[in-house]
């Protein structure tokens, strides 16, 4: 046993001088090499630092924003109109913008979905007005000095904004409006031709791709702009949360789901190339805007450059509650709402994504567009939302964020569908002014809406 032992501790002590013969040759080598290797860590801890505190909104492996290095939840809203308030040209009103900003600040509503801009010329009875993109290429350059200057008044203001670029609805122009420019004729109005005839139009928007062609052209242009009071690059700037594809993209026909899918993610694509700093979403209704196919959303929302599921909710659109039934219907169009939105949660857990409420509204009581009127249904529903919102928030759920429909602020309408020289609010120009905006004297939304804020944050 000794003489093993001893043997045992001989082979141990030529070991050790191995060794140590091996750090005294290659002694410096080592030493630059672990100095090297120290250096690359903590350069790479520097630079995941510096992207986490860059003020990009992000997503997570598992399903979270991710903002200056901490899980983002929000609660925002709709603010279409904000690039014409900004603008110095016919409808800009910067005093009222700054305004608007700060009330909005002040409510904790950090979060605003804006338009881009409008398409087509000015002449459309139901379109917003003034129209960014007058013709292919064309652009009305007061509104994009409009969205310039929104963007740093809301950078100081700490603000995000979701940006979308087109949209399936006329009120913008965008799928019509692309139609009529590569087919030279003119679009149905929903508003004088009806709803059938528009859709059964703009259901070819999916096929067309001279349309398409045009649209890429309009994107590739605004992804490289550069913001002339900043100066900064919108690929550069943290004030944009996301591009969004469109708003309520649609493909509006069973034969449409393959080309829309191709479509979307040919597009999200394309932004990707331009843009590697900001997240890129669909804009879709849910469920609801893929001809009522869950497979459909779940398929255009696992392509790899779409990073976050957005969904909207509507229930006097949707047939839940109607124009006499909007308080006592209220605990339906509740109950069918916490089952869309978690059904929606479901798919957002599955893909490792967030989803956003990023559309919800609820008329006046009595359907009233007046600014006198109560809001008691809408006041509860709201409050439903918002605790939703904040349950998925103390549960670390994907249900990440909502943005009601929409802020109207200090607007005093005049007429109950929008003309020239009225105010812009929440309701765009084919629907009713009043319809489903928050105006500034809704007191008693904005107590909900100010400690939603506050519980949330």
């Amino acid at each position: 046993m000794e003489i093993a032992k001893y043997h045992f501790l001989l082979r141990k002590a030529h070991v050790l001088r191995f060794i140590t013969s091996i750090f005294a040759t290659y002694n410096n080598r080592i030493f630059n090499m672990v100095k090297y290797i120290i250096s690359l860590v903590i350069s790479l801890l520097i630079g995941s630092s510096s992207i986490a505190q860059s003020g990009f909104v992000k997503t997570s492996k598992s399903g979270n924003f991710i903002l200056n290095g901490k899980t983002y939840y929000y609660a925002g809203t709709n603010f279409w109109y904000g690039p014409i308030l900004g603008s110095k040209g016919r409808g800009g009103n910067r005093a009222r913008l700054n305004k608007e900003l700060d009330a909005l600040h002040a409510l904790g509503l950090n979060n605003l979905r804006i338009a881009i801009g409008a398409d087509g010329n000015n002449n459309v009875l139901t379109r917003i007005k003034p129209t960014l993109q007058t013709a292919p290429g064309v652009y009305n350059d007061t509104i994009l000095d409009g969205l310039d200057y929104l963007l740093i008044q809301m950078k100081k203001r700490n603000m995000k904004a979701v940006l979308y670029l087109n949209n399936a609805w006329e009120w913008t122009g965008g799928y019509s409006q692309y139609l009529a420019w590569v087919k030279h004729e003119t679009p149905p109005v929903p508003a004088k031709d009806g709803w059938p005839a528009y859709m059964s139009y703009v259901k070819q928007y999916v096929f067309n791709d001279s349309a398409k062609a045009l649209f890429n052209k309009h994107v590739i242009f605004i992804l490289n702009r550069t913001n002339r009071y900043s100066k900064i690059k919108y690929v550069d700037d943290p004030t944009i949360m996301s591009w969004q594809i469109s708003n309520e993209p649609r493909c509006f026909s069973e034969e449409g789901k393959q080309p829309f899918k191709v479509w979307l993610r040919s597009v999200s694509s394309l932004i990707k190339s331009i843009d590697k700093n900001h997240l890129v979403t669909t804009g879709s209704e849910g469920s609801w805007g893929c001809e009522n196919d869950m497979q459909l959303f779940i398929d255009i929302h696992a392509d790899p450059n779409i990073d976050y599921l957005t969904m909207h909710l509507w229930p006097y659109n949707w047939s839940w509650v109607n124009k006499t039934t909007l308080q006592s219907n209220l605990q339906l169009a509740e109950k069918n709402t916490k089952k869309y939105v978690e059904e929606h949660i479901l798919v957002a857990r599955q893909l490792h994504k967030p989803v956003v409420m990023e559309e919800y509204g609820y008329p006046r009581d009595g359907f009233s567009f007046s600014k006198q009127s109560t809001t008691l249904a809408r006041n509860e529903y709201y409050k439903f939302v918002y605790d939703m919102l904040i349950t998925s928030k103390k549960q670390g759920d994907n249900f990440a964020g909502c943005n009601f429909w929409g802020w109207g602020g200090l607007a005093q309408p005049k007429h109950t569908f929008w003309q020239w020289g009225d105010d812009y609010c929440g309701d765009p120009a084919q629907e009713e002014q009043g319809l489903n905006s928050v105006f500034s004297s809704d007191t008693s939304t904005l107590n909900i809406i100010r400690d939603a804020s506050k519980r949330l944050n």
